[in-house]
């Protein structure tokens, strides 16, 4: 009887393996509906212009909170366009000295409330695009 316990076990594993395998797929969401959404901004002609030769995209939360100008950036004198500057430089930076890490974490100093700079921490994802190129993604360490 344990012998044929066995079998049955395994075909039943056969069995679950098989339907994980042909399983349909309901939804999904691409990284240019996301970009078209809004959920990501499209950063790479920047990015490119620091080295950067992958596809780069910011989060909207990232936008949002160090990107877009806040009254405090708007005294200091500072421009969206120097912020996100900012972020793809340190991102470089940090990139060059993981080289091969899929997920890099940096900091920087960013004018959000107060006139003094913050040190905030970002999170970047090198992963597949919509048809498996890679490319990278800058998120809050909270994101995924």
């Amino acid at each position: 009887m344990a012998g044929n316990n066995g079998k049955s076990d395994d075909r039943a594993h056969r069995a679950a393996i098989d339907d994980e395998i042909t399983m349909e797929v309901i939804h999904t969401y691409t990284r240019k509906e996301a970009i078209e959404d809004g959920v990501l901004i499209d950063v790479s002609k920047m990015a490119r212009e620091l080295g950067v030769r992958i596809p780069v995209a910011v989060t909207s939360s990232v936008w949002e909170r160090y990107v877009k100008l806040t009254p405090a950036a708007i005294r200091a004198a500072g421009s969206e366009d120097g912020r996100l500057w900012d972020i793809l430089w340190m991102f470089r930076c940090f990139a060059l000295r993981a080289m091969e890490a899929s997920e890099l974490r940096f900091q920087l100093r960013v004018i959000t409330e107060s006139i003094r700079p913050s040190l905030v921490e970002l999170k970047a994802i090198c992963g597949p695009g919509d048809d498996g190129e890679p490319v990278i993604t800058i998120m809050l360490p909270d994101e995924d």
